[in-house]
């Protein structure tokens, strides 16, 4: 288990423990953190499930592959951070990881 913090537009932390090997989507999606519908399940085909990561966490991640930087090009408000929750697995060195929730989410 790692715990993951989702940040709201608006500053909201809300903290949850997501098992390790689980997406951070689906930690979002089975504790209801508004603003990660995942329309998809999971799929990487229609980033309803985009975050902003927060810089320091940025090198502990892989970086997106070829599908996941096709959906992030058509996402409105994309910054070099961000990524579809649904592409990054939950491992232990991702304990504590912070995500934020882009404003057109909410």
């Amino acid at each position: 288990m790692a715990k993951v913090h989702y940040i709201s537009h608006s500053g909201e932390d809300r903290a949850v423990e997501v098992p390790t090997g689980e997406s951070v989507m689906r930690g979002a999606v089975a504790n209801s953190i508004p603003g990660i519908d995942a329309d998809c399940g999971g799929q990487c085909a229609c980033a309803t499930c985009h975050v902003y990561v927060d810089e320091a966490w940025l090198k502990k991640i892989e970086a997106p592959g070829e599908m996941e930087a096709s959906m992030l090009a058509f996402v409105d408000g994309a910054q070099p951070n961000s990524r579809l929750s649904c592409q990054i697995n939950v491992t232990p060195e991702l304990d504590g990881l912070i995500v934020r929730l882009p404003e057109s989410q909410h």
